[in-house]
């Protein structure tokens, strides 16, 4: 699959071709601004509360171009700190998703590494506890298998899964491709006679207001 062609399109367009159950709470946000939007194919990992023995595991596991997608136990220690996220960049993961919290934020801003979190905390977890590896996960309230299409920017994280994601990708493409070529003066237009329609069918009426 070509995950390239994902990563040309903005979650926003994702967004309007799937359930809400599909898109992770606003929470997990990018840990530096200004980055790539970052797609591939979903690695899910799960941490038990204050330990992050299974991520440490999942960077020499995952497929190259991977996106690792963690579960984690809390937001009171950190999952990843700044080595692991730069091996996890030198094996050729794409980026990491984690709900939780990570530490060492400027090495992975250096490094243009993409991290999606919960935000940032100085105190790392311990590696005393197994999770699990490539079976599904709830990420950001998503539920995640492995090789789910993952779909992330400054809007938000996206989940498409694997079975759906050629077919919502075409559609993705065609939508892109007419907003686009859509001139603001076309959209008004459009935009006006079908808010005026939607007023009319719930039975608005202008002399009453």
């Amino acid at each position: 699959m070509d995950y390239g062609a994902f990563a040309k399109i903005s979650t926003t367009v994702f967004a309007d071709l799937v359930d809400r159950a599909q898109v992770m709470d606003f929470r997990m946000r990018p840990l530096w601004s200004g980055g790539p939007r970052l797609a591939g194919p979903a690695y899910p990992v799960s941490c038990p509360p204050g330990d992050n023995l299974m991520f440490h595991a999942s960077i020499y596991r995952a497929a190259l171009g991977s996106v690792i997608v963690v579960e984690g136990g809390d937001c009171d220690f950190a999952i990843a700190g700044g080595n692991v996220c730069l091996a996890a960049q030198r094996f050729g993961v794409s980026g990491l998703i984690i709900d939780g919290v990570i530490r060492d934020a400027e090495e992975v801003r250096e490094a243009l590494f993409p991290v999606y979190a919960r935000g940032l905390m100085p105190k790392p977890g311990v590696k005393k506890s197994l999770g699990t590896l490539a079976t599904p996960v709830t990420c950001g309230g998503v539920q995640i298998a492995l090789g789910d299409v993952v779909v992330a920017d400054e809007e938000g994280i996206v989940i498409l899964p694997a079975a759906d994601a050629p077919a919502l990708l075409e559609r993705a493409v065609q939508a892109d491709r007419d907003e686009r070529a859509m001139t603001l003066d076309d959209w008004i237009d459009e935009h006006r006679t079908r808010i005026a329609g939607l007023l009319k069918e719930y039975g608005y009426r202008e002399d009453e207001n």
